[in-house]
């Protein structure tokens, strides 16, 4: 019994990472912030923080892999790309101490709200951005540090990639084209997750074993989304929408799970419920 539990619990692990290695590789972001839900609700991580601390790591090395990939077909601005992940560095830092400090339950209720947001920009239909490259003057540079800071504080607080604010940040401090965003932002991506994971470990808030399996999962699935990435292209927007529908539905059982030990602790602290126990056991 024991060795199946063993077998279940790997499979689950390595199961989950795939799903979000395969939306990683068919969307080429976004699917990272599926990790903290599975692994609380499919994989069995029964505290918040070690979740969150967990798929910080998984998402920080799912991100360098890819980033190799866009670094090989040149579409990294390696010095904004760089600068970029330092100062984010400094952010992601403080945001994950703010959200070690923050009670669990209370940090899930809160993931589950920016998880509505996230489905809500994703079914914003896609309009062209035109970008011009900018000088890098004092005003480039303050605004990317102000991005970069403001992005990745949200990445650690929440430990997810942060992809969906890092490539826009991007593109609106620097001017800089999509792919090159793309490609630049798995940089930041990979340190934010990184430094997250590593905040989080400094308090034992990491499963190294869970890690080791999810990752494993994401690689595997990873390949298999970029391989269909190409087939799906035409399709793209269809699945988008499918996707955020399945960010809808995960962010409402997040919700739901929060509201009902919300109702539960707040049926013990109930000094009617306190007393007619007491009574019940006299």
């Amino acid at each position: 019994m024991e060795q199946t539990d063993v077998s279940t619990s790997i499979l689950t692990a390595v199961g989950s990472g795939g799903t979000v290695g395969f939306m990683l590789g068919v969307l080429g972001g976004g699917g990272s912030i599926l990790a903290t839900p599975l692994l609380l609700y499919v994989v069995g991580v029964t505290e918040p923080h070690v979740a969150i601390g967990t798929g910080a790591l998984a998402v920080s090395v799912n991100a360098f892999a890819n980033f190799a990939s866009h670094a090989i077909k040149g579409h990294v601005w390696w010095r904004c790309a760089v600068v970029f992940s330092a100062l984010g560095v400094l952010g992601a830092l403080g945001g994950s101490s703010l959200g070690k400090a923050m009670d669990g339950d209370r940090l899930i209720f809160v993931f589950g709200i920016l998880m509505v947001v996230v489905g809500v920009l994703m079914l914003k239909p896609k309009k062209p951005v035109s970008v011009e490259c900018r000088p890098v003057d004092l005003r480039m540079c303050l605004s990317t540090a102000a991005v970069a800071l403001f992005a990745g504080a949200a990445s650690g607080f929440f430990g997810i990639g942060g992809g969906f604010l890092i490539v826009p940040g991007l593109m609106l401090a620097t001017g800089m084209p999509m792919i090159n965003a793309i490609g630049s932002s798995l940089l930041s991506v990979g340190a934010f997750g990184l430094a997250t994971a590593l905040n989080y470990a400094s308090s034992g808030l990491v499963d190294w074993w869970i890690a080791v399996e999810f990752i494993g999962g994401g690689i595997v699935g990873g390949l298999l989304g970029m391989l269909l990435a190409t087939r799906l292209s035409a399709h793209k927007n269809i699945f988008d929408r499918l996707f955020a529908a399945l960010i809808f539905v995960v962010a409402a059982y997040i919700l739901y799970q929060s509201a009902r030990q919300a109702g539960a602790h707040q049926s013990i602290l109930d000094p009617q419920v306190v007393f007619d126990g007491a009574h019940a056991r006299s």
